[in-house]
């Protein structure tokens, strides 16, 4: 083993690592540093990398990458693992490990080192990326060679070769942050009757701290992928920070979890996850109104075992990929509008979300003849819904129109649905009068 490229991150690890392999291997480390949204935590990598002994240092900026091809097809399929966790390390690492494998062929490395421990998660998930991108390359586990056993240890290590770390024995936490979150790990943590401290939090404010007056928010999604808020378009990344920091000021979005390893142990974690609490609790409204039952149901199914596959590294496995086709598939061809608003007002207490929310987005109504008398009349009422939440005329024309001809088609009309396609028509530029709407005997009246 000649030259090893690290998954740099300028934390305790990846710090001592570098020292660590050439003291035990003798070889040459390119240090790789991938920027998913750590912000302050990039500055100053390279100085550091140089000055511990790497003899080349990259950081590859991949934020939009970050948001646009990893975090919304997480979004979109709704993957959230144990009822709880947003993903956003799980979600990282395969980006992380294939931008790391690129710059290790580029560069002629013949291994692949990363600073993951042996009890947690993140070993399997960069090794699988590994084997999937470039099973050639040999692979460095530190932490399950070397006999530091704790972060005091480590830290004690540092501290012997002069290299700064950004933990004391103080500030004993284990974090990682990105663009969707901010994880705390390790410490006092690891007593599940420790109450995190305050201080502890860095992207959100504390609950009781947060403004007593409601903000308003409007989040716009074409087929499941958020684009807009507030009525500006925005880049996937510059999004998931605009919602970063409106949920934060609120107090949005944290979570305090014992999950359950893929390695088989409990693990405490807390998350700040603003922006990310935000869209998903959008999303999942929205959805409710435009998906029908079976799509919603089996969406949900499948959000757990994509959830599974992220969460334990298997991000390029082809079930995965297929998941994503059928989400996809899904958004686009069963009523899902290509511009849907999401008008949401959340107002933490304690850290618990709640929302309400108006659709003026036009759903479309379904009339295929295997459709029960039950779910066509479930199907108008959700459509009468959206037009009775409407403050300005539908924008959807062409929807409208295909809703207005399919409902005289079926012979539909009572006193409120005849309101609902009269808007319709007015959206589409049609003239119809009331007395035009036809009479239909043959179906119940929603109500």
């Amino acid at each position: 083993m000649k030259k090893v490229a690290l998954a740099y991150s300028g934390g305790l690890d990846t710090s001592i690592i570098i020292s660590w392999l050439k003291e035990n291997y003798g070889c040459e480390v390119v240090a790789v540093a991938v920027d998913v949204g750590q912000a302050e935590e990039t500055a100053g990598l390279a100085q550091k990398a140089y000055s511990t002994g790497a003899i080349d240092f990259h950081l590859v900026d991949a934020k939009e990458e970050f948001a646009a091809d990893y975090l919304f097809p997480v979004l979109k399929a709704g993957a959230i693992y144990e009822r709880d966790y947003l993903l956003g390390t799980s979600t990282a690492r395969p980006l992380i490990a294939r931008k790391q494998v690129e710059i290790a062929l580029a560069t002629g490395c013949d291994a692949l080192a990363h600073g993951c421990t042996g009890k947690g998660n993140d070993q399997v998930r960069f090794e699988l990326a590994y084997s999937a991108l470039a099973p050639e390359l040999k692979i460095v586990a530190p932490w399950r060679e070397w006999d530091i056993v704790s972060r005091e240890d480590a830290i004690d290590y540092a501290a012997a070769r002069g290299i700064p770390v950004p933990v004391t024995k103080k500030d004993p936490y284990s974090r990682d942050r990105n663009l969707w979150h901010l994880s705390h790990e390790g410490g006092p943590l690891e007593d599940p009757m420790f109450e995190p401290e305050p201080s502890m939090f860095k992207l959100s404010v504390d609950p009781m701290d947060a403004p007593d007056t409601p903000e308003k928010v409007t989040i716009e999604f074409e087929s499941g992928v958020p684009v807009a808020v507030n009525g500006e378009e925005l880049s996937p990344a510059k999004l998931v920070q605009t919602l970063n920091e409106i949920g934060g000021r609120h107090g949005v979005g944290r979570a305090d979890i014992v999950e359950n390893r893929l390695i088989g142990i409990k693990s405490r974690g807390v998350y700040e996850t603003p922006g990310g609490t935000l869209l998903v609790t959008a999303l999942k409204a929205l959805e409710s109104i435009v998906l029908d039952r079976d799509a919603a149901h089996e969406k949900e199914r499948i959000a757990t075992r994509y959830a599974e596959l992220v969460y334990n590294g298997q991000w390029f496995a082809p079930l995965r990929e297929a998941f994503d086709a059928f989400v996809t598939v899904l958004a686009e061809k069963s009523g899902v509008p290509r511009h849907a608003f999401l008008d949401f007002i959340n107002k933490s207490v304690l850290g618990s979300t709640f929302t309400r929310y108006k659709t003026p987005g036009l759903v479309k109504l379904d009339f295929a003849p295997a459709f029960t008398t039950a779910g066509l009349r479930k199907d108008l009422d959700l459509g009468l819904a959206a037009a009775r939440a409407l403050e300005v005329p539908l924008p959807f024309a062409a929807q409208a129109r295909e809703n207005l001809q399919s409902l005289i088609g079926h012979g539909y009309r009572d006193n409120d649905f005849a309101a609902l396609i009269l808007l319709q028509a007015k959206a589409a530029g049609l003239a119809l009068a009331p007395e035009d709407v036809p009479v239909n005997d043959g179906l119940d009246t929603p109500r």
